[in-house]
């Protein structure tokens, strides 16, 4: 079992809700991205997704986006974001880690030393946003050889045919999508959700968190009544917006504190399902 499989066996058994929090990696610095990592385990976070910078990121809406030109002007990499998870690892050996980005930096570096670099690292799981499913097998089969699960969106708009193919290719869990459009878009529709995803789970035994227009811990718990988890992106990388590399300790420090408030706030809403 990989970690995120091992993770999400523990929480149903506990019957407890996963909370996956999304940062952008070397946002707002290099330097004080591993210590955010750490921070938002010790206030709730079962798993981590961990964004990789690129210059054309079509999915994401403005507050990832910015964070992405903030962690590329600080010089932060694909690679270079590996070595930042590798160095979380080590001491911190069970909380997964789950990439998110884009294939062509993927394509650049090329398959075989990006796997490698991943699983030197630590890394458990990989979203590649926009790698479509029917073209996904050979990625898929090197994540698995290299003990890695391959994670795929799921949106409102997806057609039976493309559903089909995410049940087949996609490990660890679903990211269902809960919102028309990019990253941080406004108006949730929790009841529609909440439909989707009982439908999703009769097709699958994965677990389906959810993302996108998760803003507080009333949105977060209304999803959680469907949901085995819940993904918290833009409301929480919001707070580094215009900090940069040369930022002081004090600032990052009080922009990360009011992302630990809310990460309170979204594990007490969870925990009271």
């Amino acid at each position: 079992m990989t970690r995120i499989e091992t993770t999400f066996a523990a929480l149903k058994q506990q019957n407890k809700k996963a909370l996956i929090p999304y940062v952008m990696a070397g946002d707002p610095s290099p330097n004080s991205f591993v210590g955010l990592l750490h921070d938002l385990v010790e206030h709730g976070a079962d798993m981590i997704e961990v964004g990789l910078p690129f210059s054309d990121p079509m999915a994401d809406g403005p507050t990832v986006a910015l964070a992405g030109e903030r962690a590329l002007a600080g010089g932060t990499s694909t690679l270079k974001a590996l070595t930042m998870v590798k160095k979380f690892r080590e001491t911190n050996d069970t909380t997964p880690i789950i990439l998110m980005g884009y294939l062509n930096p993927i394509e650049i570096i090329g398959y075989d030393k990006f796997m490698n670099a991943c699983q030197d690292a630590g890394v458990d799981g990989v979203l590649v946003v926009d790698l479509p499913p029917a073209e996904s097998g050979d990625f898929v089969q090197r994540l698995a050889e290299h003990e890695m699960n391959k994670i795929f969106l799921l949106a409102p708009t997806t057609l039976p045919e493309r559903r089909k193919q995410v049940m087949t290719y996609c490990g660890g869990y679903i990211y269902y999508v809960s919102l028309k459009g990019v990253t941080g878009s406004a108006s949730l529709d929790t009841e529609a959700v909440g439909e989707q995803v009982q439908a999703i789970k009769q097709e699958t035994d994965l677990p389906i968190c959810v993302g996108f227009g998760i803003r507080d811990g009333k949105s977060a718990a209304a999803i959680g009544q469907y949901a085995d988890g819940v993904i918290v992106g833009s409301e929480l990388v919001k707070n580094f917006a215009g900090l940069d590399s040369d930022s002081s300790d004090e600032q990052i420090a009080a922009a990360q504190a009011k992302i630990m408030a809310k990460m309170d706030e979204l594990r007490q809403a969870l925990d009271s399902l």
